[in-house]
């Protein structure tokens, strides 16, 4: 469980770094509003990428599958965006997906790095 706990946790810090790089990138191309909408998406990426490790991590002890409580998350942001005024579903939806950079950039790390198991 420890290299799961700290897969989980270098996961977590390398989507808040993303995104922590990502959004003056935003707020200098666009507007503090758009920049604003892509920190909430990448905040619910984060809340996502947690609740998705605690399911997880639950496998096997408490549950047999992992469960959908972390789809909602995504679900519940998407909803509150279209609903709102100042939010727009595009860069809350970008910003969700810095998440999915974390994870491109570990796949890559992993492949590349040379096997130690030889």
């Amino acid at each position: 469980m420890g290299e799961f706990y700290a897969l989980r946790r270098e996961l977590l810090v390398t989507t808040a770094a993303f995104g922590g790089v990502i959004f003056p990138a935003v707020w200098y191309f666009y507007d503090r509003n758009v920049a604003l909408n892509y920190l909430l998406g990448a905040a619910t990426g984060i809340a996502y990428l947690k609740l998705l490790g605690r399911n997880v991590e639950r496998l096997g002890t408490e549950q047999q599958k992992v469960g959908q409580s972390h789809i909602a998350v995504l679900v519940g942001v998407l909803v509150l965006s279209s609903r709102l005024d100042g939010l727009h579903i595009f860069p809350v939806f970008m910003g969700f997906l810095t998440y999915k950079a974390t994870l491109l950039l570990y796949a890559l790390r992993t492949y590349l790095q040379p096997s130690t198991a030889e």
